[in-house]
């Protein structure tokens, strides 16, 4: 295996990926080839985003408590990334909220305002995380961060790989249609990593009841989303991220908390 040419090759994407998902000052210099090859390091993007959160959980745990630690991490997660799937997820809601064409949803996910569907989507979606989070052991919660950030943006890989950007232009066409088989295995072996560590903290039929919880709120997301538009968007995607997040912790906690 040529090491020298794999990080050649792989490093550069990998920072684009950063530089588009988080708000990280990493400089990324551009070039198509990367662009398009970066969503196979979006779930490395997540172990980097759940790692931080998950140190600010365990500073807020040690100085306060654990439901403000928790509190902490995720206001954590919405800081490095500048809240971008967070937007995402209310752009969806506003849009796919009520009955309308496709063409006015387009429209209405592109406004930067936010409605009552927006605002009430994240108002359960970051309760729910904070609920299920503040139950969970404490010693188990930075391991679940990086788990859950992990594998929320492999199911973003995975839509991208199995369904079709919508829009001519927008945050996703640089890199629609870039998944190919050696992404998906990236993105599936970084996610089987971050989810090792859970093995010593948490039993192993929580972790397989997590990803149940993450699958079931990727295909629940797309059966609301794909019928009116025909694929999905950049803000489907911050939304599957969400939804995908909070049903891993739900699926670990049915059995967590059993």
């Amino acid at each position: 295996m040529d090491v020298v040419g794999f990080f050649n090759r792989e490093v550069p994407a990998f920072r684009l990926a950063l530089q588009f998902l988080t708000r990280l000052p990493l400089p990324a210099p551009y070039s198509e080839t990367a662009m398009r090859q970066s969503p196979r390091w979006y779930p490395a993007v997540g172990v980097v985003v759940g790692a931080l959160a998950g140190l600010v959980f365990v500073l807020g745990d040690w100085l306060f408590t654990p439901q403000l630690g928790v509190w902490l991490a995720l206001a954590t997660a919405v800081g490095v990334t500048g809240a971008l799937h967070e937007d995402g997820l209310a752009d969806a809601c506003d849009g796919l909220g009520g009955v309308r064409p496709k063409e006015r949803v387009l429209e209405i996910m592109r406004d930067s305002r936010i409605g009552a569907y927006g605002v009430l989507g994240l108002i359960f979606t970051i309760g729910a995380k904070a609920l299920a989070l503040q139950a969970m052991p404490s010693v188990a919660v930075g391991f679940v961060l990086i788990a859950g950030h992990t594998a929320s943006r492999a199911a973003m890989v995975w839509v991208m790989a199995s369904s079709d950007y919508v829009r001519e232009k927008g945050a996703g066409s640089a890199v629609a249609g870039g998944i190919d088989r050696a992404a998906m295995m990236v993105a599936l072996v970084t996610t089987g990593l971050a989810l090792l560590p859970l093995v010593f903290c948490v039993r192993l039929e929580a972790i397989v009841c997590g990803l149940g919880g993450l699958v079931l709120a990727q295909v629940l997301m797309r059966r609301w989303y794909e019928p009116r538009l025909g694929g999905y968007t950049g803000d489907c995607l911050g939304a599957v991220q969400q939804c995908g997040e909070v049903g891993f912790y739900l699926g670990l906690l049915v059995i967590i908390g059993a």
